[in-house]
């Protein structure tokens, strides 16, 4: 597993993040506070607090984690 902070601080990052994230067959957790949801639930999603940035859990073999890092890397946090 990986965690990397991610922002989604608008509706469209919202979409496009579910989008990008669905094509991976693996399980992705948010996790803000003490909540916990799935990431590839856009109504989850919004139930958070979205204006600050936000762990996302990748729970995925290492040798993917590079390929899913480069696909999201325009939500995560520097």
């Amino acid at each position: 597993m990986k965690t990397v902070q991610i922002s989604l601080n608008s509706i469209d990052k919202v979409k496009s993040f579910v989008n990008d994230i669905t094509k991976f067959d693996h399980d992705f957790d948010l996790v803000s506070g003490r909540y916990v949801i799935d990431a590839k639930s856009i109504m989850g999603i919004f139930s958070l607090d979205l204006s600050k940035p936000i762990d996302l859990n990748i729970h995925a073999d290492t040798g993917e984690i590079d390929t899913i890092l480069e696909a999201l890397k325009a939500y995560i946090c520097e």
